[in-house]
């Protein structure tokens, strides 16, 4: 008998074929995201769960009996409630590697746009005040040979450097728990304190994972040791960030600017301060949204998803959840 999976989010339908292979399948077929008391409702007797965000904590286990697998469709995992999936011997899955030059590519759009003031300008020729010439006041900021620190060298980080370093000959700092040794050599990267990296840098990108040792890691003292002339990008969760020291030092100048691919309340609230700035870039979220990388996030899934259940352990164990 195959073993029964729910998908919690809808997949291409070659994901869905492939999970239909070994698996017998029920859906949420409703618009959107599934809401929380349909899913708690619909798990029923399922052994595998397909999800991207939602949370998977003792409310949830306690709806599905069964449930053996978790297969996130997204490379972080702080919807997983650790101690309880272990208490259930519950293992979690996620998809790394497949969305860090995606993630890469976008973190160099943001700091171009932020930089170059490309969304800016654009909203400036578009509304008709391009009128000639345009004044120093509109002026951007180089990228080349600037200063780069990037907090949290993990792949992503390592892809944002070689970009940084090869395509636009900047000096890369980094600031992570362990040195790397091989990015250091093939990178020229240079390890150093959260404090050298902010006092240095033109610009700081935020990689970090969302822990709890990594909330709010940008607060006010943070921000204060960073120059006047620094552009600050978050791509990695929006926790990781005060929001309010963020909006604070913009406000008052004591940085350049910003780029945002995340928030700490998502959607975003349309009266939240950062919307209404000229100097932040916003995006919704979209650090691996291109169709191939998405498509491939979702198949690592499905087979994430099938190898746990064939009793075949899958590649993309979450570290927390190895030998439960």
């Amino acid at each position: 008998m195959k073993p029964k999976i729910f998908l919690a989010r809808k997949v291409p339908k070659e994901v869905e074929d492939y999970i239909a292979q070994h698996c017998d399948i029920e859906k949420w077929n409703g618009p959107g995201i599934i809401p929380r008391h349909e899913l708690l409702k619909l798990l029923g007797d399922s052994e595998g769960l397909l999800i991207n965000r939602e949370l998977i904590d003792p409310e949830l286990l306690d709806s599905a009996p069964k449930l053996r697998v978790v297969s996130n469709n997204s490379v972080g995992y702080n919807n997983f409630n650790i101690e309880a999936m272990k208490s259930r011997g519950i293992i979690g899955t996620n998809t790394p590697s497949v969305l860090d030059e995606t993630v890469a590519d976008l973190v160099l759009g943001l700091i171009l746009a932020t930089a170059r003031r490309i969304s800016e300008l654009d909203r400036y020729v578009k509304t008709g005040q391009w009128q000639g010439i345009i004044g120093n006041e509109l002026y951007g900021t180089d990228v080349h040979h600037a200063t780069i620190g990037i907090i949290g060298m993990g792949r992503i980080g390592e892809c944002i450097a070689e970009r940084a370093k090869f395509g636009f000959k900047m000096r890369v700092l980094y600031c992570n728990r362990k040195q790397r040794a091989e990015a250091e050599e093939r990178l020229g990267a240079e390890h150093c304190s959260l404090e050298q990296l902010l006092q240095e840098s033109d610009f700081v990108v935020l990689m970090t994972p969302l822990t709890p040792q990594t909330i709010n890691i940008m607060s006010d003292r943070e921000f204060g040791f960073m120059k006047r002339t620094a552009i600050f990008i978050n791509a990695s969760r929006g926790e990781t960030v005060n929001e309010s020291a963020l909006i604070k030092v913009l406000e008052e100048g004591k940085i350049r600017g910003a780029g945002l691919d995340v928030f700490d309340k998502e959607p975003v609230d349309p009266n939240n301060p950062l919307l209404k700035m000229p100097n932040v870039v916003t995006l919704p979220h979209i650090g691996s949204a291109t169709a191939k990388t998405r498509f491939d996030m979702a198949m690592l899934a499905g087979q994430n998803l099938v190898k746990a259940l064939l009793e075949n352990e899958p590649a993309n164990l979450v570290p927390e959840l190895k030998n439960i």
